[in-house]
């Protein structure tokens, strides 16, 4: 049995059945594309997740950690590896599936299209036909009738006894015409009728029968396209379940190696100063008048400290007024701490302070360079407007060195370093100098003993230029004011000098001459 024996009067079911297989094919080529842009999705999102809680940090610092926090880390490099699988399979869908299909479907339609033309063309050929045989079908109806009116009108003029013998003669011509005019009609007619009939049959037998059986395979091959897309689908997603699966497990073995006595004995290592417990209190009897005894043990003296790595100021406490969240906050005290655990902890504070000065700096000469592009440029923005961030960056670096000088000095005195002094450069300088702050506000505040060594004048100088000192570190002068040298050139451009005042900073190498 096929469509066109069986279903050649079922030419609307056959149009109505094969369009909506195709619209189902479309249906499924938009279902597998959804799927494929949730799997895309669903990747992102991962990536998104694993990149909110991945630890950000150079891989040094990554590696000394205990093994479950680093282990979390390594979960997220797999879930990154999941995701990469999510989008291996949302790109797979959509080129193996989706594009063929898509291409599929368009070829199903424009044969869908060429087949129902044929149809078409055939029912309108048959059609014609069928108008042309009640044409003459009419026409032949038409003269029989004329030529029967002609003959009755014959006899009528034969039996009129007052008609002519040419009368009658006349009567018989034209109904011999229209006889004769009735015949041709009527073999036009049968003619025409066997035209019709023979193209009834091959439309019928022939036409339909080959046009509907090229539509009856079009629609298998539409199903067995549909049927290979539902394996399909399946399939793409069994070929990257491996690689899944490689995943998970590597977060399972990820968990499972982890040592928690490991991590907890890895705390005692890192953070074990070595230094006893205090010994027991001595009981005094201030009944019997005894003089206690003090123990060495109980009493921690302050370490001095120079008044040149720490600016000239003295108050009360030393703190730092940082507007910038980035910039480590107040100095602590670590002169009680034993002395491996101190050193430890003055080296870990002068590592982060390097690495916050180092990005502030890029921060400030990046800022730098695109004030100095506006200048060149006022299309592009205001230079004016670079310049408060300019002055707060000047501010945090020239905070970050003070403190990072005293945390120097605390450990050269505590045995593990030397000292190396960071002066203000010229440039942050000249930006505080620029600056809304004004000589007289001080950023640092500092409690020093009055004992503190004083250095000896190397030579003298006189100022060339005023220069105002109102950043850290710095010192003002005037044209033509007599200066102790106190420290040369280190080759950054600056000299220590002292005032007759007794204040002691830095200046340009330039602003001077030596005497």
């Amino acid at each position: 049995m096929d469509w066109g024996s069986d279903l050649w009067d079922q030419h609307d079911v056959i149009d109505r059945h094969t369009q909506s297989g195709l619209d189902l094919l479309e249906r499924y080529v938009k279902f597998v594309k959804e799927r494929a842009e949730i799997e895309q999705n669903y990747a992102k999102q991962l990536r998104t997740l694993s990149k909110k809680y991945s630890r950000r940090g150079v891989k040094e610092d990554q590696d000394t950690k205990p093994s479950n926090q680093q282990a979390f880390q390594d979960v997220l490099n797999q879930l990154n590896d999941y995701a990469a699988q999510r989008e291996q399979l949302s790109e797979s869908m959509t080129l193996s599936i989706c594009v063929e299909l898509s291409r599929n479907l368009q070829e199903l339609r424009q044969e869908r299209k060429n087949h129902l033309c044929e149809v078409k063309k055939a029912q309108q050929n048959l059609e014609s036909s069928s108008k042309l045989l009640e044409a003459s079908k009419k026409r032949f109806e038409k003269e029989w009738r004329e030529a029967e009116k002609a003959n009755q009108q014959t006899e009528k003029v034969q039996l009129d006894a007052n008609a002519t013998k040419a009368d009658m003669e006349k009567a018989k011509q034209h109904t011999h015409l229209r006889v004769h005019l009735a015949d041709e009609c009527k073999n036009d007619y049968a003619s025409q009728l066997q035209k019709y009939n023979k193209e009834q049959n091959n439309f019928y037998h022939s036409e339909i029968l080959s046009v509907y059986k090229k539509l009856q395979e079009m629609e298998e091959r539409r199903i067995r396209l549909l049927a290979d897309g539902y394996v399909q689908f399946s399939e793409t997603e069994k070929n990257v379940l491996p690689n899944i699966i490689k995943c998970l497990d590597a977060i399972s073995s990820t968990g499972r190696n982890i040592n928690e006595k490991q991590d907890t004995l890895a705390l005692i290592e890192q953070y074990r100063s070595g230094a006893a417990p205090p010994a027991d209190v001595e009981f005094e009897d201030y009944s019997q008048g005894v003089k206690a005894a003090a123990s060495d043990n109980t009493t921690t003296h302050l370490p001095k400290v120079r008044i040149k790595q720490l600016f000239h100021k003295k108050n009360k406490n030393f703190q730092v007024t940082s507007p910038d969240k980035n910039t480590p906050s107040s100095l602590e005290d670590l002169s009680r701490l034993p002395p491996d655990q101190r050193r430890r902890r003055l080296q870990e504070k002068i590592d982060d302070i390097q690495k916050e000065l180092q990005r502030e700096t890029e921060q400030s000469e990046a800022m730098m360079k695109m004030k100095g592009v506006y200048e060149q440029n006022s299309q592009l923005g205001d230079p004016s407007s670079l310049q408060p961030q300019i002055t707060q960056t000047a501010h945090n670096i020239a905070k970050l060195r003070g403190e990072l000088n005293k945390y120097q000095v605390q450990l050269t005195e505590a045995g593990g370093g030397t000292l190396q002094h960071y002066p203000a450069s010229s440039e942050y300088i000249t930006v505080l100098s620029e600056s809304s702050v004004s000589p007289s506000e001080n950023i640092y505040e500092c409690e020093f003993d009055e004992d503190f060594d004083m250095d000896v004048p190397i030579g003298q100088c006189t100022a060339l230029y005023d220069f105002d000192g109102g950043s850290e570190g710095a010192v003002s002068m005037h044209v033509g004011e007599q200066l102790s040298l106190m420290l040369e050139d280190q080759g950054d451009g600056w000299v220590q000098v002292q005032r007759a005042s007794g204040d002691v900073g830095y200046v340009p190498a330039s602003y001077i001459q030596i005497i």
